[in-house]
């Protein structure tokens, strides 16, 4: 019953009153003396020839004649089945994952589950947990080490870009970290998605700018200029690392120290943030940050159409009037009153 109230209303139901007519008609009928007739005194004598009229047959097309009136109120009133919609709008925004995959991001510096990891494959682990996170968002990774390539394009596809977040790795483009040209390469991604609400573009990386012909505050500046709001991350523990290479070749990292100065300054240049990442804890407090400070806005309402239902009503009153009239010109017929003697 309750699903019914929900699906069905009535567009105009002050006509529902009417019903209230009804009985004071029927009450009417039955105290308002006999239907008019003509008297024969000697109609008596014509008792018994034919069958005897049945004593209900005028309160049956009367009750037809109700019922037609009942159904026309009905659809008076304007039976409609109510449709709703629930309307979500989203304004996304576009952010871009920047990742150092030089070689230094292969110091196995993380614990992940009680075992030593990497650098990077603690990376990828934060960085796919920010990512389902992020269902209205277009999303792409741009990497770099001496150079930046493209591993996942900007997308909304968030299955497929867990999928192939593997292509991020080292040994693509040479070793160095050149932090101005990976930015640079996010914010030209950045730029081509025009619709987004806003930009962001989030760089993680565990060293200083060594490589390419623009500075990393050269490439904040740059991004600024196109509306894009910049995140820096040092990630990994600073001091001298044996980093582990494929084939079983231990690698020297030498003393290592983060540039923090240069990473807070592109920060402040893209109206964004500086963080630190030692552990893999901090670094998924730092992507919960950013989720929170970068939100999409989502916009819920309810949208409610109607569907008229009067039509059956309409075609039940004009049925029964017409029943009723049919039977009362054929076999509800009255005859005249014989007269007593």
């Amino acid at each position: 019953m309750s699903n019914f109230l929900h699906d069905y209303r009535f567009g105009s139901p002050w006509w529902l009153l009417l019903l209230l007519l009804l009985p004071v008609l029927s009450w009417m009928r039955g105290h308002w003396g006999r239907a008019p007739a003509i008297v024969f005194p000697t109609a008596f004598l014509l008792r018994g020839v034919a069958r005897p009229a049945k004593a209900r047959a005028g309160a049956l097309a009367f009750s037809l004649v109700l019922l037609s009136l009942a159904a026309a109120i009905f659809a008076m009133a304007r039976p409609q089945r109510v449709l709703s919609f629930d309307e979500t709008k989203t304004e996304g925004i576009a952010i871009c994952l920047t990742v150092d995959v030089s070689l230094s991001m292969l110091t196995e510096d993380f614990v992940i589950g009680g075992v030593r990891s990497n650098r990077l494959t603690a990376a990828k682990r934060v960085m796919q947990n920010f990512i389902r996170g992020r269902a209205s968002d277009r999303i792409g990774i741009v990497a770099f080490a001496g150079a930046p390539y493209l591993p996942c394009p900007m997308t909304l596809d968030h299955e497929w870009l867990e999928r192939n977040i593997e292509r991020v790795q080292t040994g693509i483009t040479g070793d160095g970290t050149a932090i101005g040209s990976g930015i640079a390469a996010a914010a030209r991604r950045l730029d081509l998605e025009k619709g987004a609400k806003s930009k962001v573009l989030v760089l993680l990386t565990d060293g200083a700018n060594n490589s390419g012909r623009l500075s990393p505050q050269d490439a904040a500046k740059l991004a600024a200029t196109l509306g894009i709001r910049v995140y820096t991350i040092a990630i990994g523990t600073p001091g001298e690392h044996l980093i582990p290479l494929p084939g079983g070749r231990i690698h020297n990292s030498g003393r290592q120290e983060f540039d923090e100065p240069t990473l807070t300054e592109v920060a402040r240049i893209g109206n964004g943030a500086f963080y630190k990442a030692q552990d893999l804890d901090a670094l998924e407090r730092i992507f919960k940050t950013i989720d929170q400070l970068e939100k999409t806005e989502v916009q819920k309402r309810t949208r409610i159409e109607t569907e008229e239902r009067y039509q059956p009503f309409v075609i039940a009153a004009v049925g029964l009037l017409a029943l009723a009239l049919l039977l009362s010109q054929t076999l509800f017929r009255t005859a005249p009153m014989a007269a007593t003697a």
